[in-house]
C-alpha cells in the first residue's frame, strides 16, 4: 500500500539577494509521519519551515502542502496547518483557558468546539485544575505541552515544531515526545526541527541539512547503519565534518 504523501518539496530555491539560504532541496512527508529536519544553526531549516507554512515565497521549486500549492494557495495551507515555534508563542497575561479560547477563534473553530477541544486537551495534559492560572505564572515545561495541544486544537494535517523542546528538562522533554506520537497516531504529520541529536532517533525518517543543502534522508536506524555509527550524534558529526 502507498503512503499518502502531505508535503511534496522538488528542487526547492530560496535566495536572499546573492545568499542561497535553501539549495535545491527534494523531500517528501507521508500522512502520520514524524519527519525530522535536523542542522545546525543557520543550516536553512526555519527558512523552509517559513515556506512550508505558506509565511514565505519560495525563489523557485515546486511545493505543495496538504495538497495546496506554496505560491498561489497559502490561505489554505495556513488553515490546514499548526505551528508552534521556538521562541514562546502563548500570551503571557492570558489564563490557560483564554488561550484556548483565543487561538480556537484564530482558528475559525465556534464556541462549543472551542469548550470541547479545551476540556479534551486538558484533561489530556491533566491540567483541568489548572485552567484559571495565568500563563506566565506556570513552568517552562508545562508552557510547552500547553502551546503544542493548542497548536493542534483545530485538528490540522501536519503540525511544524520549530526546536519545540529548547530549554526544557530530559523528563519534560520525554512527556513531551509522548505527545508527538499520540499526535501521529491519530494521523497528524509531525514536521519537527530539533538541535538534540538524541530526539532525531524518535523520528520516522530524518533529514539532515549543511549549508542550505540536504546532504542525507532516512530512517535513523538506516543512517547509523550507512555511516558504521552508533547514535545519531555520530552520524551528524560524520557528514557535518566532511
Amino acid at each position: 500500500m502507498s503512503k499518502e504523501i502531505i508535503i511534496s518539496v522538488q528542487n526547492l530555491m530560496k535566495k536572499f539577494g546573492q545568499f542561497v539560504a535553501n539549495d535545491d532541496l527534494s523531500f517528501e512527508v507521508y500522512k502520520g509521519e514524524i519527519f525530522g529536519f535536523l542542522g545546525a544553526n543557520g543550516a536553512g531549516k526555519t527558512t523552509a519551515i517559513k515556506i512550508l507554512c505558506g509565511l514565505s515565497t519560495p525563489t523557485s521549486g515546486k511545493i505543495s502542502v496538504a495538497g495546496f500549492d506554496a505560491y498561489t494557495q497559502t490561505n489554505k495551507i495556513k488553515h490546514n496547518i499548526g505551528y508552534m515555534s521556538q521562541k514562546f508563542s502563548l500570551y503571557e497575561d492570558l489564563t490557560i483557558t483564554e488561550n484556548f479560547r483565543f487561538y480556537g477563534g484564530i482558528y475559525g473553530l465556534n464556541k462549543k468546539q472551542i469548550q470541547d477541544k479545551t476540556k479534551q486537551l486538558l484533561e489530556r495534559l491533566k491540567l483541568e485544575d489548572a485552567k484559571d492560572k495565568i500563563i506566565s505564572s506556570i513552568p517552562l515545561g508545562w508552557k510547552q505541552k500547553l502551546a503544542f495541544s493548542i497548536a493542534i486544537m483545530h485538528d490540522p494535517k501536519i503540525v511544524f515544531l520549530d526546536e519545540p523542546t529548547g530549554g526544557v528538562d530530559p523528563i519534560t522533554r520525554r512527556q513531551f515526545w509522548e505527545l508527538i506520537y499520540e499526535t501521529a497516531h491519530q494521523g497528524i504529520t509531525v514536521f519537527v526541527t530539533t538541535h538534540y541529536m538524541d530526539e532525531a532517533e524518535y523520528c520516522d525518517r530524518v533529514s539532515i541539512m549543511v549549508d542550505g543543502k540536504i546532504i542525507a534522508l532516512n530512517s535513523p536506524k538506516n543512517l547509523k547503519n550507512e555511516y558504521q555509527a552508533k547514535s545519531m550524534d555520530e552520524v551528524f558529526l560524520k557528514l557535518t565534518r566532511n
